[in-house]
């Protein structure tokens, strides 16, 4: 039965046999993939599986040419990364994709200021909606950060809960995190996957994308597996190891299948 036939009530959002390529090469060959409400999916595989492009296509940067999306149940067409902010989607980078240069609550509001009628920035409001990202939404505790604080002073851990708590903010059903713990430390780590753990908590749905499945088991509830443009494993973390799920990974990249 095709994904978009049994698109239910619990579903966020369906990709029905999605196909992409790029010239002659086919990077995505007829991919299903789903994400239900209130779920954290990881979705992982080897550097050109197909995960960056299957996520473009979700985030309006790449069009697939060939395939169906529905979000909330409705066949819709991502033509553009507002179009996809529109439907309440939002991406983080492994880059951070923050101004490190800016304050915090700058970066929070950037492209999306709060302003009165004149169209002037309403800067206190900012400031203390800002203060309750920080404090309520994403656990900050230290005295040291503040809403005026500098991107540039913060972890990169910090820096990603700041994407996160961003995100949040503006009501995203589904956020996509595009290796959120690439290049960080193991303390740094642990706290980007507390903040997203703080997403499910919210209430919403999350794509963890990830090479590492170490970072990404101990948070998702689902893994799909990508290898060279199709999905070559499904599981649900109740049927499956986090070392059984190494052993079947490393199996692929040998063999090129999992069992």
């Amino acid at each position: 039965m095709r994904m978009a036939e049994r698109n239910n009530a619990q579903t966020l959002v369906s990709m029905v046999e999605i196909q992409k390529s790029f010239g002659k090469v086919n990077v995505l060959k007829g991919v299903n993939f789903e994400v239900g409400k209130n779920e954290i999916v990881g979705l992982v595989g080897d550097n050109g599986a197909g995960k960056s492009t299957l996520i473009k296509i979700l985030t309006g940067v790449h069009q697939p040419n060939e395939g169906e999306i529905y979000f909330k149940g409705e066949k819709i067409t991502i033509h553009s990364v507002a179009r996809s902010r529109e439907l309440g989607i939002e991406t983080v980078y492994q880059e951070q994709a923050l101004s490190e240069q800016q304050t915090m609550w700058r970066n929070i509001f950037m492209g999306r200021e709060i302003t009165n009628r004149f169209g002037f920035l309403k800067v206190e409001e900012e400031k203390k909606e800002t203060e309750d990202i920080l404090r309520k939404q994403m656990g900050f505790t230290s005295k040291a950060i503040t809403t005026d604080s500098i991107v540039k002073s913060l972890s990169g851990g910090e820096k990603q809960g700041i994407a996160i708590g961003r995100a949040l903010y503006f009501n995203a059903d589904l956020i996509i995190l595009d290796e959120p713990t690439m290049g960080l430390s193991l303390a740094e780590t642990r706290k980007v996957l507390d903040f997203v753990k703080n997403i499910k908590e919210k209430g919403k749905s999350a794509i963890f994308i990830s090479h590492n499945i170490y970072y990404v088991y101990p948070v998702a509830d689902r893994f799909v597996i990508l290898d060279r443009g199709n999905v070559a494993g499904r599981f649900l973390k109740a049927e499956i190891t986090q070392d059984e799920l190494v052993e079947k990974m490393v199996r692929l990249a040998k063999t090129g299948k999992m069992s």
